[in-house]
């Protein structure tokens, strides 16, 4: 695998989208009270967690993801469109099912999977488009 191909560039901005979508779909705007709801979180307890750290991981773990991402779409013939489908396949088929299975184990509730596993293949869409269309 040649490296040297990869937008690393595309790579960061790819990170970053999957970040602002987690602000999003985590804030009190879209999922935020239906996700504290089913993990069983208070505000009060999300408030008292280390910002620092959960925001710096999360940067990295995007980071992580988004570099694995573009790894698997470096190939010539890669668009925004095919690069989004190939993202939506890796948080559909790997991500959501992979939290679900965890989920169950752990007995948490189907909204508590939907929430999480949607995040995951809308963030994992969103990579895979910024990815592939900006070779």
């Amino acid at each position: 695998m040649d490296f040297s191909t990869v937008n690393w560039i595309a790579v960061i901005v790819a990170a970053f989208s999957g970040f602002v979508i987690g602000g999003l779909w985590y804030s009190p705007v879209l999922f935020g009270n239906t996700w504290m709801e089913a993990a069983g979180l208070s505000e009060e307890q999300v408030r008292s967690g280390n910002n620092a750290k959960i925001f710096g991981f999360s940067f990295f773990f995007l980071l992580v993801m988004s570099a694995n991402l573009a790894v698997f779409l470096n190939t010539p013939d890669i668009t925004w469109q095919s690069g989004a489908f190939y993202g939506f396949l890796a948080g559909f088929g790997w991500v959501f099912f992979a939290l679900g299975i965890v989920a169950l184990f752990e007995l948490r509730s189907w909204t508590y999977i939907f929430v999480n596993g949607g995040y995951c293949v809308v963030a994992l869409t969103v990579m895979g488009m910024i990815l592939g269309g900006w070779r």
